[in-house]
């Protein structure tokens, strides 16, 4: 299930905000892709393409962020490298974890590094912004559109007025 904020309770949500030189910024609207607890707690998203983003992202394109997404986080959980390291980690008296990088973050940073490239390839040129969802506690996928992108976008595809 996606939900739209209102911007009842985020006064930066849906509307305009001036800038720290006064400029006003782009008005910004998001979309949230809701996490899928019908497999139980694994971290997984649902993968409904939002209605908000037609007209301005393929569904291939979604369905791919959501899809890689869903298996690189199934592979972070199910990894019997993590349950190597954390008997080890309490047999060392958890000293371990001061030398090594875990199997979780190194997937956590495997993930960051994937959604920052789709943020570059896919997403920032069409003036959408994909926020890891570590960074909302692994509960939503949050899209942001900026509204002003999206009207420039438009204008670009039309023929200068003579």
């Amino acid at each position: 299930m996606t939900n739209q904020s209102s911007g009842k309770n985020n006064p930066g949500v849906g509307s305009t905000a001036m800038g720290p030189s006064g400029s006003q910024e782009s008005a910004i609207k998001k979309i949230f892709v809701a996490r899928d607890y019908t497999e139980g707690t694994t971290v997984k998203f649902q993968t409904k393409f939002p209605s908000e983003l037609d007209g301005i992202v393929d569904r291939q394109h979604f369905d791919y962020l959501i899809s890689t997404l869903n298996e690189m986080y199934y592979q972070a959980e199910s990894s019997r490298a993590a349950y190597l390291e954390s008997c080890l980690a309490c047999l060392s008296a958890y000293l371990l974890y001061l030398c090594i990088d875990t199997q979780c973050s190194k997937s956590m940073k495997k993930i960051a590094a994937f959604i920052n490239n789709q943020n570059e390839t896919v997403w920032k040129p069409r003036g959408l912004y994909v926020t890891d969802p570590m960074e909302r506690g692994l509960r939503v996928i949050e899209i942001v559109i900026r509204v002003e992108d999206q009207n420039k976008s438009t204008d670009e595809g039309e023929p200068p007025a003579t």
